[in-house]
């Protein structure tokens, strides 16, 4: 028997056979087994960590067993109910928690943070929030394909005091999304009371100001949470829409076990400890005969044994094998670029927005799962007038206008990719990324390197300088991701480019940064094929052959370059356009270095930490004897970029560019 005499809290089973809540108590009772369990191996230093769950099954294994199994479920680092209660073998997790082959990460990744496709699972990362924005995704997905199927995304109360729990919200409740945002309210961010998190009274005060239903329960009555969930998915497979759903519960042990509890009140504990929810229903049980007492022990002696097993299972399994080339090679979902020719030779003249027009209209008509968002893209067209027309032809369900929320966004389209979706967000302007930073360099870009599952997600960056847009609107960041393992960054300097890497950025299932110079929108042109075709990813073109220096730069580097050349006939350059900054092209830039003996990088970001100068090292490192004189860099000034003409132009480096590539050439 448990400690309480009887349950201290009222279960209403409404239409539950007694099978079924024998199921729910068996389901309740393994994770809380397992916990035991798992604070011993801490203890003994066979696990590294673990943030506990105990007194907060309830949310974990009502929630689960009220969803699908084909329904996707979000959890946070507290729900290990969710993961047992879809039935993931109990070894896998265990050797999970080890970091052994045999788990979900390869050992790239701790506890709770992975997901699983097969068990329609996708895990936390760190920063608690972003998840909330891949739930819209995912049920995004569900609302065009009409599946009346719900997603259910966990918070605690602590992280909902992050921008993505509004912005997820305010995305889910503008497009009727279904939704359950489930906030496990346990009065507590690590130390930090709900005193200090929020100034409202409760979760469910916040539903009106998201035009949203919100159901508060008691999180530790699982019949209460599990009946109100089978309930809330009822009513969004009639009528799809969000629900802001507050279960009040109490984390029973510290936020992670070293670091105790002892900001804790005194007293606060023993309150809670006669709300245990796995206590609380075991005793309804023994109290109404659904199970009696020789039942009880058998089931806790089984699952007792269970864990024994697969702990034992677990242990067996072999230890990662370090290797480097794997770890490398896990980076990408595999995918071999390519170009594709046109099938025609019809070509028109067309300014470099001409062609990403053309480009994404190809896309959306080849690509039928593909679904673009980005600010005012839909019946306005886009601040730049790229998607101006798009309405009309692929409808509202495909180009979707959004609230002004870079993190949602981002998360809602790699929430479309875990649904079988491609997904493309168009930033107004490069600079505005910044607010979607976190899901991009910590989601999209680490997911499959962790738990093997690819982000089919293309980001575009209308970027540069040259139109007196001052230090908001200028800025060249490609350097930000080109530091980022696990993501592709794609810079065109022509309007050809522009359309064939374009598409070939929208076929590839990988994450893909693809920036366009808006100063070139409607300054170049050029005759393009019409017809469809992809230029390949990773390989930069040699737009002129020389022997004398190599030109190494891209975007509207490319054209400064070219004016220079032009001006000055007596230099034989080789003129490299990169196009490609991940994968960087390194076989074309030490082949041309190696025959000419003189290298001069330039670029339009800042001097400092710009792409130059991993370019400049890498030169220096592979093609050191071949050199006949410094590499240098030409960039622009390790300043915000201003607004004022003049002050741009001095910004800018192509007044010096001349200079440095003389200087170079008379060394």
């Amino acid at each position: 028997m448990n400690t309480l005499e009887k349950s201290q809290i009222k279960f209403d089973r409404q239409l539950l056979s007694d099978e079924e809540l024998k199921a729910i108590y068996y389901k309740i009772k393994l994770p809380r087994l397992i916990e035991e369990k798992m604070l011993i191996l801490l203890r003994q230093g066979k696990i590294s960590k673990w943030f506990s769950g105990f007194g907060q099954e309830g949310i974990s294994v009502g929630s689960a067993m009220a969803m699908d199994a084909d329904e996707f479920i979000l959890p946070m680092h507290r729900n290990l109910g969710v993961f047992t209660s879809r039935d993931i073998p109990l070894r896998r997790l265990f050797a999970q928690f080890q970091g052994k082959e045999l788990g979900f990460t390869k050992g790239r990744d701790r506890s709770f943070h992975f997901g699983t496709m097969e068990y329609k699972i996708v895990g936390m990362i760190s920063h608690l929030g972003p998840q909330l924005g891949i739930a819209d995704g995912i049920a995004l997905a569900d609302l065009i394909d009409e599946n009346k199927k719900s997603t259910l995304v966990f918070t605690g109360d602590g992280g909902a005091s992050e921008g993505d729990f509004h912005e997820a919200l305010n995305v889910a409740s503008v497009w009727n999304l279904p939704v359950i945002f489930t906030v496990e309210n346990n009065q507590w961010g690590l130390s930090t009371p709900s005193s200090e998190q929020f100034n409202c009274k409760q979760f469910i005060d916040k539903g009106i100001g998201y035009g949203m239903e919100a159901i508060q329960v008691d999180g530790n009555n699982i019949l209460e949470v599990y009946n109100t969930i089978k309930k809330i998915k009822n009513s969004q497979a009639k009528k799809p829409r969000p629900f802001l759903l507050e279960c009040i519960t109490f984390r029973m042990r510290g936020h992670e076990e070293a670091s105790g509890t002892k900001y804790y009140p005194e007293g606060l504990q023993d309150k809670w400890a006669i709300k245990d929810p796995v206590a609380n229903y075991e005793n309804y049980l023994l109290q109404e005969g659904i199970i009696s007492e020789s039942e009880q022990l058998r089931i806790e002696t089984e699952i007792k044994k269970l864990i024994s097993d697969e702990l034992e299972i677990a242990y067996d399994a072999p230890a990662i094998e370090v290797n480097t080339e794997k770890e490398y090679e896990d980076l990408f979902m595999p995918f071999e670029s390519k170009a594709t020719p046109p099938k025609s030779d019809e070509k028109a003249e067309m300014r470099l927005i001409d062609a990403v027009r053309d480009g994404l209209q190809h896309a959306m008509r080849t690509h039928e799962n593909l679904v673009i968002m980005g600010q005012d893209i839909a019946e306005y067209g886009g601040v730049f007038k790229v998607t101006e027309g798009f309405v009309e032809e692929f409808g509202k369900a495909r180009v979707r206008n959004t609230p002004i929320c870079e993190s949602a966004i981002v998360g809602a389209a790699l929430g479309l990719s875990l649904k079988g979706k491609k997904g493309l967000v168009e930033m107004q302007f490069a600079d505005f990324v910044t607010c979607g930073f976190n899901q991009i360099v910590n989601n999209l870009a680490k997911l499959h390197y962790r738990w093997n599952q690819n982000a089919d997600v293309v980001v575009r960056m209308p970027t540069g300088a040259g139109v007196a847009a001052g230090p908001f609107h200028s800025q060249s960041n490609e350097a930000w991701f080109f530091h980022t393992p696990g993501l592709k960054i794609v810079y065109p300097s022509s309007p050809s480019e522009a359309k064939g890497l374009l598409l070939a950025a929208i076929e590839d299932p990988n994450p893909v940064m693809f920036f366009e110079h808006k100063a070139m929108y409607r300054s170049i042109s050029e005759e393009v094929n019409t017809d469809y075709f992809t230029i390949e990813i990773g390989k930069a073109n040699l737009v002129t052959e020389g022997d004398q220096v190599s030109i190494i730069t891209y975007g509207m580097g490319v054209h400064w370059a070219k004016s220079y050349l032009a001006s000055h006939p007596e230099v034989k350059a080789d003129l490299i356009d990169l196009r490609t900054l991940q994968p960087l092209d390194t076989e074309a830039i030490y082949n041309s270095v190696k025959k000419t003996g003189r290298a001069i990088i330039l670029h339009e970001d800042c001097l400092t930490g710009g792409i130059g100068g991993e370019i400049s090292a890498l030169i220096s490192q592979e093609c050191f004897e071949y050199l006949d004189a410094p590499v240098v860099r030409c960039a622009s000034l390790d300043t915000p970029v201003p607004f004022n003409a003049e002050l741009e132009i001095n910004f800018l480096p192509n007044k010096r560019f001349e200079n440095q590539i003389n200087d170079l050439l008379n060394y």
